[in-house]
C-alpha cells in the first residue's frame, strides 16, 4: 500500500513536470524570432507614445516594447522615467525642464489629467536626430493596447505582443511609484481587461515585481532585464529571482555563445537590448539569439 511519503513525492513530481510543461508552452507561444520596437522605436518617433507604437507596427515588428508608470489617481501610463524627462518634455506654458529639476515633475504625484498637459514629442531629441517631431503625450496603457489592436486588425497584420517594463526599485517605493504588490495589481488589471494575457511579457530589472507576477499570474510571461555592469552569472541572478523566467534579457554586449547555450539549456529565450546597428543585429542573429530590441525598427 502506498504510504503518505510516497504520495507526497508523487504529487511533487507531478507539480514539477507540470511547471516545466507550462514554461515550455509559454516559450513556444513567442515569435520564432522576436523583433521589438524599443519604446515604440524612439530613434524614429517620440518614445512611449501611440504614434511610436503604430509606427513600429507599420514597420512589421512582432512586439511593442514599452515602460509603465503609475499616476496619483492609479492610472497606468507609458513613461520610461516616473517623472518628466528634461530631454523630451515641453511644459504646459511652452518652456522646457532643466535636468536638475526633472524629478520634481513626479508622475506619481500627478493625476492622469495633469500629465496630459505636458508634451513629449515636440522637443528635438539630442541623441536621436532622425526622430520625427510631433505633438504627443504620455498615453494610458489601455489606449496604447486599443490603438495597436485596431491598427493590426485594420491593416490585416498579426496581433502584436506587448513587452511591458515595470519601472520600480526598492529605494523609490511609495515616492515615485507604488510598492510592487500594488504596481503589479494595477498593471495586470489593465492587461486582463483587454484580454491579451497570452501576448504579454512583463519585464523588469526589479526582481520583486517579476516574483509577484510569477506567483499570482503564473501564465504571464516574464523577462529578467540584466544590466551590462552586472557581472554575476545567470545562475546567480536566477537564484536571487527564485524561478526561471520565460526570457533572459541582457544588454547586448553581454551576449555570447556560452550565454545563449546556458540560457537555452534552461528553456529561456534570450532577447537583447538595445541593438541599434545592422552589423550588431546580424552578429547576434548568427550567434542564435531569439530576439532583438531596437530603437530603430526600420533596421529589421
Amino acid at each position: 500500500m502506498t504510504n503518505k511519503k510516497e504520495i507526497v513525492q508523487l504529487v511533487m513530481a507531478i507539480i514539477f513536470v507540470a511547471g516545466c510543461h507550462t514554461a515550455k508552452l509559454a516559450t513556444m507561444n513567442l515569435p520564432a524570432f522576436d523583433t521589438e520596437a524599443h519604446r515604440g522605436g524612439r530613434g524614429l518617433m517620440p518614445e512611449n507614445t501611440i504614434p511610436s507604437m503604430l509606427n513600429g507596427l507599420a514597420l512589421g515588428v512582432t512586439t511593442l516594447e514599452m515602460d509603465a508608470v503609475i499616476t496619483k489617481d492609479k492610472q497606468v501610463i507609458l513613461s520610461h522615467e516616473p517623472f518628466f524627462n528634461h530631454e523630451i518634455t515641453t511644459q504646459p506654458g511652452g518652456g522646457f525642464i532643466e535636468e536638475k529639476d526633472e524629478k520634481k515633475y513626479n508622475i506619481y504625484t500627478m493625476s492622469y489629467a495633469e500629465t496630459q498637459q505636458y508634451d513629449v514629442g515636440l522637443k528635438p531629441h539630442p541623441r536621436f536626430p532622425r526622430q520625427q517631431k510631433i505633438k504627443a503625450v504620455k498615453p494610458l496603457l489601455s489606449q496604447v493596447i486599443d490603438s495597436a489592436e485596431a491598427f493590426a486588425f485594420n491593416n490585416r497584420r498579426p496581433a502584436p505582443f506587448y513587452n511591458i517594463e515595470t519601472k520600480s526599485q526598492a529605494l523609490t517605493d511609495n515616492l515615485f511609484h507604488p510598492a510592487p504588490e500594488e504596481f503589479v495589481s494595477l498593471l495586470m488589471k489593465v492587461i486582463e481587461s483587454k484580454k491579451i494575457n497570452d501576448r504579454v511579457i512583463i519585464q523588469s530589472f526589479d526582481p520583486r515585481t517579476l516574483q509577484i507576477v510569477h506567483r499570482d499570474y503564473p501564465n504571464i510571461k516574464t523577462a529578467l532585464l540584466v544590466e551590462d555592469f552586472d557581472k554575476r552569472s545567470p545562475d546567480e541572478q536566477l537564484k536571487q529571482l527564485g524561478f526561471t523566467p520565460t526570457i533572459y534579457s541582457p544588454a547586448y554586449a553581454l551576449v555570447n555563445k556560452a550565454l545563449l547555450t546556458a540560457c537555452h539549456q534552461k528553456n529561456m529565450k534570450v532577447i537583447a537590448w538595445t541593438v541599434n546597428t545592422k552589423d550588431e543585429m546580424l552578429r547576434l542573429k548568427q550567434l542564435g539569439i531569439d530576439g532583438i530590441i531596437s530603437d530603430y525598427p526600420d533596421l529589421f
